[in-house]
């Protein structure tokens, strides 16, 4: 089904896991990503940039995600990923996206909330999700850089209050992660993480979870974390491959060639991955 952020991730806070959400960052890799969902049985987050929706386009893509989530019967979100201007995110919205995120997170606190309020406002009317940010990821993703000493934690009591006051539908939490991070892992605070889970009733995000140490991700799910995003380990994954099968390859064989083998290894990498946010070995909360 074709579906949206919130309903993937009411299911995920029944069942206590986390839903994964992979930027696609062509057009090629994206069948495989939902097809790497569907083997293990499990809902997928396709994710973009706005640059990325342009490239594509957004008609394709919502095309794409459509008619694999009804082929394949296998629940798939298509989600704007750190959205600052309202009119991309309307644009969006418009053409089929069943889920946005506003970044709002280098605004004044106030800033953030007034404006997150409408996005969430021109979204729900038209049944789609919002997910808001509060505090700053590190790192460096689609030319737009937060050094580590401009990070922000996530404030407890500033959570409680925006969710109230915005009503999203899911909150990134800044903990420690750091986005485009993939040659050494990140120290994530967990401590903080539950002081949020605890007053937040809202499905809470890890951005930059490629930095994450996978020994990590069975806490962070049993304390809250709803939505897990992944990109820059499929890019790498992708262009790795990408390096060896074109250097390889005659300029005159079919480009299907190079390009399936590397559409697999981003496969791989997102079943991995998948497997281990399903938290077979984390606790069970049940339906209330």
């Amino acid at each position: 089904m074709y579906t949206t952020l919130k309903e993937v991730t009411r299911r995920a806070e029944e069942l206590n896991y986390t839903v994964g959400a992979f930027n696609t960052h062509n057009l090629e890799m994206l069948p495989d990503l939902i097809r790497a969902a569907k083997e293990q049985g499990a809902p997928i987050i396709i994710q973009t940039s706005v640059d990325t929706a342009k490239y594509i386009g957004h008609e394709n893509l919502v095309a794409v995600c459509k008619s694999m989530a009804t082929k394949e019967m296998v629940d798939v979100v298509l989600h704007l990923d750190h959205a600052k201007n309202f009119d991309d995110i309307k644009e969006a919205i418009d053409k089929g996206y069943t889920s946005v995120m506003f970044d709002g997170s280098s605004l004044p606190f106030k800033d953030n909330i007034m404006k997150t309020c409408a996005v969430v406002e021109y979204a729900h009317q038209r049944g789609v999700s919002v997910e808001g940010e509060l505090g700053t990821i590190g790192g460096t993703e689609e030319g737009m850089h937060v050094a580590e000493k401009d990070k922000i934690y996530t404030n407890p009591k500033d959570a409680v209050e925006f969710v109230k006051v915005t009503g999203v539908d899911a909150l990134a939490i800044a903990i420690g992660t750091n986005h485009g991070q993939y040659k050494s892992k990140t120290e994530v605070n967990i401590p903080l993480l539950k002081e949020i889970n605890a007053v937040v009733d809202t499905p809470l995000v890890i951005h930059g979870g490629t930095g994450v140490k996978e020994n990590d991700i069975h806490e962070l799910i049993d304390n809250g974390i709803r939505k897990f995003n992944v990109g820059t380990e499929l890019l790498v994954a992708w262009t790795k491959t990408a390096k060896e099968t074109f250097g390889k390859t005659k300029v005159n064989k079919s480009l299907r060639h190079n390009i399936i083998p590397c559409n697999l290894a981003v496969k791989e990498v997102v079943k991995h991955k998948i497997e281990i946010f399903m938290n077979k070995e984390g606790s069970f909360i049940g339906v209330n």
